[in-house]
């Protein structure tokens, strides 16, 4: 099947055709970083993260850029108000909320641009708007004139004329039409300010993202995306900006997160319900955020409540299971297919359902990315495998480790089974300390007192040793033991890795 975009551009599915063949440019507004990361953030950049992944299980070769909004009037108002240099604040915020996504386990763009470092590429599309006639300067500022752009509105629907209706223009405006928009602003006392044609100042919020995208994509890019919030009107600027400017199409397709909400309401500050990413990973694993994520399509509105979040974990449990159960019955062979191998007729069968699944996998992705619909087939996918080996006391080993193959590699589109997010994270419960230096004890009596986190290295080391003797008891024992006491094994390419459940 041909994968499909919903254009909010068009307003309809649209089969994806990127510029470049084999390629996929994309570019997703990221972060004023003032404040820290919240699970609004996190909803948009898990949705792209899947975007890019499943793009990626496409063989395409993607480019994924986010820019830092680093300069902006929140942020100086922040620092002003902390008695700190603006610039040095903003740094201070980009490493902290890079850092909680991070730690959800969302995946970084390739190249995160920052405002205040590309300010020479914001001015020369600001001097080129101005020589097209697009723009103009007004007493040290320099304005986007929309009246200029005929197409102005075409990405959120809006007319120009019905904004204006009763619309009062204010005498002392330097703006000659109250919709046009700051390209830059001149300096005010207390803010970072750089040189320009038009005096000191510092770029206009819009400009940036038209600036950056076209800087490191070119023009015109396939994907542009962010938050519903942003359509209008900072789209729609950016939109009018780059092809004002450039005279090309800016971007092919046009992708918008549904605003998730709390509860059932909207997340604002003013009613206090805005959750930030460091606390809710105090209490959530980020796997079974992810997953609730994953749970609702990217255009929708998901409620981000309690009984959502343990429904997820059950269900991170099962699937979790399930890789367990195939790691356990499988052997060292990695293939992609098991065309002509000997296997009984219930063997064929699930063979039949495992390709069958995949199929419907990448059926439910290639429209429009359905992670919902995806989520519910990994579902099935777990359900027919637990009735085939409750069915098959002695499966394959190679069908298992095939099974395994395909649920991982489907599991990764959905940002599953990451492998070392706290892998580094110590623990200093003295009663949990105690319980793994007995099972470190009951395989190797040399044992002194250490970290938890070099005696859990210790014990997946120990493991491993079994595993490569073929000792499957033991290394099984290894697992069950620890799973008891609440922590999981997964193992990897690069070797085994653990974390707390």
């Amino acid at each position: 099947m041909t994968l499909t975009i919903y254009n909010s551009l068009t307003r309809k599915k649209e089969k994806f055709i990127p510029v470049e063949k084999g390629k996929v440019k994309m570019y997703v507004c990221g972060m004023t970083v003032y404040s820290d990361a919240h699970i609004g953030h996190a909803r948009t950049y898990f949705a792209f993260d899947v975007i890019r992944r499943y793009l990626e299980y496409k063989k395409f070769d993607v480019t994924y850029i986010q820019n830092i909004t680093d300069v902006d009037d929140k942020i100086i108002a922040a620092a002003n108000k902390e008695g700190v240099d603006a610039l040095e604040y903003s740094r201070r915020f980009t490493d902290k909320c890079l850092g909680d996504l991070d730690k959800l386990g969302i995946r970084r763009a390739d190249v995160y641009p920052k405002a205040s470092e590309t300010i020479p590429n914001m001015i020369e599309m600001t001097q080129q708007i101005i020589d097209k006639g697009y723009g103009y300067e007004s007493d040290g500022d320099v304005y986007f004139s929309v009246e200029k752009f005929k197409n102005y509105g075409k990405l959120s629907g809006q007319k120009l004329d019905d904004l204006m209706s009763g619309v009062r223009i204010d005498p002392e405006d330097k703006k000659r039409n109250p919709f046009d928009f700051a390209l830059w602003k001149e300096a005010k006392p207390g803010e970072p300010s750089w040189d320009s044609p038009w005096g000191k100042g510092r770029p206009g919020w819009h400009i940036e993202c038209s600036s950056m995208s076209s800087k490191y994509l070119g023009l015109p890019f396939d994907i542009h995306g962010g938050g519903m919030d942003l359509r209008f009107p900072h789209h729609e600027n950016e939109i009018a900006q780059a092809e004002a400017a450039t005279g090309k199409q800016f971007a092919k397709y046009w992708m918008h997160i549904g605003l998730l909400t709390v509860n059932g309401e909207k997340m604002s500050k003013s009613i206090g319900n805005i959750i930030n990413v460091k606390d809710l990973l105090k209490k959530w694993d980020s796997e079974v955020v992810r997953l609730f994520y994953a749970q609702a399509h990217y255009r929708s509105p998901p409620d981000f409540n309690e009984k959502g979040l343990k429904d997820s974990k059950k269900g991170l449990i099962r699937i979790h299971r399930l890789k367990e159960k195939l790691e356990s019955l499988s052997d060292d062979t990695k293939v992609e297919k098991l065309e002509g191998k000997d296997l009984n007729s219930k063997e064929k069968a699930y063979l039949k359902s495992i390709d069958n699944f995949k199929s419907e996998f990448e059926k439910a992705m290639d429209d429009d990315f359905n992670t919902p619909q995806a989520v519910s087939i990994i579902f099935d996918f777990v359900n027919e495998s637990n009735k085939f080996l409750e069915e098959n006391s002695k499966p394959d080993k190679t069908l298992c480790g095939y099974a395994l193959r395909i649920l991982t590699k489907l599991g990764d589109v959905l940002t599953l089974f990451q492998l070392s997010l706290v892998k580094a994270k110590t623990l200093d419960d003295k009663a949990l300390f105690e319980k793994i230096r007995k099972i470190v004890l009951k395989y190797k009596k040399d044992v002194k007192g250490k970290s938890i986190d070099k005696l859990m290295d210790l014990l997946l080391a120990i493991r491993e040793g079994a595993r490569t003797k073929k000792d499957w008891a033991t290394a099984d024992n290894i697992r069950k033991e620890l799973d008891e006491i609440g922590f999981e094994i997964q193992d990897t390419p690069d070797g085994p890795v653990w974390r707390k459940k």
